[in-house]
């Protein structure tokens, strides 16, 4: 397994992580031995980090990855939670919480839920627009100090939070969506990141399965948000659908699969980014690992931007709503 730096403070983790949002939430029914049969495959390849959130299955998706995590030495994976997202029973959102009291909460049940003293990197999911960013990193440090937290990460946020946050204290890195069709950050926010030595965990890097090569438009399974999700929404996939195509091609000629195609894109644009692979089987996972073994010259990144150029994507990455959230996507 190759290994990467996590920004200038962050820690050295695989050159590939696994986002297992999924193994609980938003995409439909899962398979729990499954689930925990890809963690421990992705161990077993040599994958260290691995992404959830407090907020995935309602704490679900901690336990699912403190039980995968038992038997396995803690400082032989880095655990990388987001916190901060409001749901009510149902499993609507109701908003965001990053109050300092708030953080303290969040983490004491995470902690309880995966059954470890500390998390690697903590992260808010979403800027809270009621609490000051610097308030939210502050707590942060604090915990820092106190050895629950090893780093702070951001996610989904702009340049000029990024650069409030990294006044407050180190960050190690940012996560937020970087993909083929998902380029917005090349414009300020990556550049402010590597002024700043902050690191990119890059997720949705398959656009939640649209660009994978295995996607085909048609009814989702019930609890599955791509029903709703405008780039998968009739009109805009077949659009979508047709880029995909485009980049079969390419990847035919390098003897890859299209989804390993656009993982090792997002990997070929800089040794400061980590894409995250939401992989809920193992044969997905397999698949997402030989992304690993190719490499693209620059005549390959040049027929993948031909084949798929920035901003031919149809439709936004969420719903109105949920874009409004999107302190990265505010202009």
């Amino acid at each position: 397994m190759q290994h990467r730096q996590l920004g200038q403070t962050g820690p050295q983790v695989s050159a590939l992580g696994l986002g297992c949002m999924g193994m609980s939430d938003l995409y439909g029914p899962a398979d729990r031995e499954e689930s925990l049969a890809t963690i421990r495959a992705a161990r077993d390849a040599g994958i260290t980090l691995l992404d959830t959130g407090d907020f995935y299955g309602m704490g679900h998706n901690e336990m699912l990855i403190g039980e995968a995590l038992r038997t396995l030495p803690r400082d032989s994976v880095q655990i990388s939670v987001k916190f901060g997202a409001l749901r009510d029973p149902a499993g609507n959102w109701s908003g965001y919480d990053s109050r300092p009291a708030a953080v303290k909460n969040f983490l004491a049940y995470s902690l309880k839920r995966l059954g470890t003293d500390y998390i690697d990197i903590y992260r808010p999911a979403r800027l809270d627009p009621d609490v000051p960013i610097e308030e939210t990193i502050g707590a942060m440090a604090d915990m820092v100090k106190a050895g629950y937290l090893r780093h702070i990460g951001l996610s989904e946020v702009g340049a000029a939070t990024i650069r409030r946050a990294a006044a407050v204290h180190p960050i190690s890195d940012l996560q937020i969506e970087y993909s083929l069709i998902s380029r917005g950050i090349e414009d300020s926010i990556l550049p402010t990141c590597r002024e700043l030595g902050i690191g990119i965990t890059a997720y949705g890097v398959l656009s939640r399965g649209l660009i994978s090569g295995h996607w085909q438009a048609g009814p989702q399974a019930a609890g599955d948000f791509r029903g709703y999700s405008p780039r998968f929404q009739e009109g805009n996939v077949e659009r979508n659908l047709a880029l995909v195509e485009a980049l079969r091609g390419i990847a035919a000629a390098k003897g890859a699969s299209v989804a390993q195609i656009a993982i090792a894109w997002v990997a070929a644009q800089g040794q400061d980014i980590v894409p995250l692979v939401g992989a809920r089987r193992v044969e997905r996972l397999r698949e997402s690992l030989g992304a690993l073994d190719v490499t693209l010259a620059a005549s390959d990144l040049a027929a993948i931007e031909a084949a798929i150029p920035k901003g031919a994507a149809a439709g936004e990455r969420y719903m109105a709503a949920q874009m409004h959230h999107l302190d990265s996507e505010q202009r």
